[in-house]
This record gives structure tokens, sequence and C-alpha cells, in this order.
């Protein structure tokens, strides 16, 4: 894949990953109305169990009363971070990773949720540090390496950033799909997430996956992009210019 066009102010859509270990329990585990549970899964579940289950339903405020109640431990400091964060209370989230980082000072997943609240905050040279002390205890994690990339785009280094991104896409290329709790969707601009998608589809087109490309594309179209020429003479759409499929979308978008 060459080099894309430098853009000036590259965020994902998706603008803040974050790992949640251990994995959350399903929120299908708890009962649709507590009220009526019996005594004894009550009794038997743990305020951290509880917290995790009021976090994969979105109930973050909640989720935090659990997890207050439960032991302090690095694990639980950065759940709690995590809920804050997805409140978008950074300066709380913050102060929780580094609570958790004292008692577990190489704790990835606490180092790269402390790199996401640095990303959303606008400091891109301490996100990208943390990212890569992160990726260094943690190197085949899809997740960091993504965050990694995004830094890199958003402080100017567009190499670097291409760089972290395939390296991502080829430990995991559903990195990039934003459907999981991993995932907290940031703001972004309608120009930042047509680059977004275009990039993607790059990647998605390099190692022949026409579909995801075309979906990517799709999505970078819907959203404004018209630069013919750069989609013409993209060497990574070379395959995927030869399909039907694309000569449909194209007709679509009517770009010609």
């Amino acid at each position: 894949m060459k080099t894309p066009a430098p853009f000036p102010s590259f965020l994902l859509a998706v603008a803040t990953f974050l790992l949640l270990p251990p994995r959350f329990a399903h929120a299908d585990s708890l009962p649709q109305n507590q009220n009526a549970a019996p005594a004894t899964a009550t009794v038997s579940m743990s305020a951290e169990e509880h917290g995790d289950i009021l976090m994969a339903r979105q109930e973050y405020l909640a989720a935090i009363d659990s997890y207050r109640q439960a032991p302090v431990t690095a694990v639980t400091l950065n759940k709690l971070g995590i809920a804050y964060h997805h409140l978008f209370a950074l300066d709380t989230a913050r102060k929780d990773y580094q609570k958790a980082l004292l008692i577990r000072p190489n704790y990835p997943e606490a180092i790269n949720n402390l790199g996401a609240a640095d990303f959303a905050q606008g400091r891109y040279k301490q996100a990208i540090k943390l990212y890569r002390k992160a990726l260094t205890l943690m190197p085949d994690s899809a997740v960091i390496a993504a965050n990694l990339g995004t830094a890199y785009f958003a402080a100017g280094k567009f190499q670097s950033g291409l760089e972290s991104y395939q390296s991502a896409f080829r430990l995991d290329p559903s990195v990039f799909d934003g459907e999981s709790l991993q995932v907290i969707q940031g703001p972004a601009s309608q120009r930042e997430r047509v680059r977004q998608d275009y990039c993607i589809a790059e990647l998605f087109a390099e190692v022949g996956n026409q579909d995801r490309a075309l979906e990517y594309l799709r999505k970078a179209l819907n959203d404004g992009f018209h630069d013919r020429n750069r989609l013409m003479q993209d060497t990574d759409f070379t395959q995927l210019r030869k399909t039907p499929e694309f000569a449909q979308l194209m007709a679509e978008e009517n770009i010609h």
C-alpha cells in the first residue's frame, strides 16, 4: 500500500478503543426482572460481576456503583475508569487508570486506557508514548496497535500511522468494525469519517477482501468522498476496479 496523502487532522470515527479484561459478563446472564430473581442468584453474584453485566447493558452509572462496592484492585479500578470514560468523564477516568497503575505498574490494559484518555483530550504525543508502552507489554493486541495508528495520524505522523494500522489489521481485521464493548464512539467530522473509511477500504482491498473493501468504499462515498482521480489511480483497488460490483457502486454514486 502506498502512503496516503497527508490528512491534517485524521481521527478515527471510532476514536477511542478500550480493552476490558477480564471479559465483561454477558448482559443476557442477568435476569431482566431483577426484583423477581431468586435470592440465591443475588447472593452468588459479586459486586464486580454485577458491574460487568451493567457495563454490558451500557448502564454505566449503575456499573460504577457496583464497582465501588467491590474490593479495590487494579482490575476494578480499570473498570471504573472505563465506565467513567464511556460517560466522557475523562479526568475521573484518568484518576482511576492511574490508581490501577499504582497497584500494577505494567498493566497494559490500564496503560492503553490512560493513553485513550490522553488522546481524547488532544495530548497525542503522550498517548503515543503510552500506546507504545502498552503494545510492548501486549504485542499481539490489534486494539492497541490500532490506537497507536490513530494517535500517529492525529499527530501528523502519517507513515507511522499507516504502518500501525497495517499491523493491527494483520493481527485482527475485525478491529476496525467498532461493534464491541472495546470501542467508545468518539466525535469525528464528516471529513474524518471519509478518510477513515477510505483507508480501511484500502487495507481490505490489499488483502483481497473485496466485499469489505466495497463496504468501506461505499461508506466513504456516502459521506462525501468524490476524488475520482485518486480512486481510479489507487493501486490497492486495481483488482477491485475490474469487478462488476465496483462498476455498480460507481454508477450508484454517479462517479464516472
